[in-house]
């Protein structure tokens, strides 16, 4: 058996029924995250390295203001929004991997072709939102834990060295049930800091001895 606790739902099915509606609604630029993208774009502001101001991340998902019915409407998508999110930190934070809304499994298809692709499309335009702070602090380390949303989202299918990378299927397969793992290996590595060594205790010299 394995240790492994079962992800976690970031929001109950009614919470994200509600928000599915409001984003696939005609009051949503059409531009706007759907319901999987914005998922995958929350998840990586639960990741990030550094905050963003909930101005900066709402008018980028939305693309703009979306045609709010009245102000407890408003209040209704935003706090689901923000509740997805810590959520997101909270599960983290407790050593759970979240659960993400669609089968760990390509089945054939083209990433890009899946909710799986939309997912992750999402989650590099929440990385896209503050680039510098995930790559400042040690690029190459990076841009490794960042390569399978990459490649699993379609937006770098024309990079050079991207190709050889999304050509094998069985390794995009094997991405694709990793991913909960993946997410929390890069929340462990821009959220948790590295343990400190503690100091070596100096030993104590015999009693009556002299240099």
């Amino acid at each position: 058996m394995s240790d492994t606790p079962p992800p976690v739902p970031l929001l109950d099915d009614d919470q994200l029924d509600r928000l599915d509606d409001f984003l696939a609604s005609d009051r949503v630029d059409e531009d706007a995250l759907d319901l999987i993208g914005t998922h995958g774009f929350l998840v990586a502001l639960a990741v990030s390295p550094r905050e963003v101001e909930p101005a900066a991340w709402i008018a980028e998902l939305f693309q703009g203001e979306p045609a709010f019915a009245d102000d407890a409407e408003r209040e209704d998508v935003l706090g689901l929004l923000e509740r997805l999110r810590r959520n997101a930190i909270a599960a983290l934070e407790q050593g759970q991997l979240p659960e993400l809304p669609f089968e760990l499994s390509l089945d054939g298809i083209a990433p890009e072709e899946t909710p799986i692709g939309d997912w992750c499309a999402g989650f590099m335009e929440g990385v896209f939102l503050d680039e510098a702070a995930w790559f400042e602090e040690d690029e190459e380390a990076a841009a490794t834990l960042l390569l399978p949303f990459m490649a699993l989202s379609g937006l770098f299918d024309e990079e050079p060295d991207m190709a050889e990378f999304i050509a094998d299927d069985r390794r995009l397969e094997k991405l694709v049930r990793q991913l909960p793992e993946l997410v929390m290996d890069l929340y462990l590595h821009y959220r948790v800091p590295p343990e400190t060594p503690k100091p070596t205790p100096r030993k104590k010299k015999p009693a009556g001895r002299k240099r």
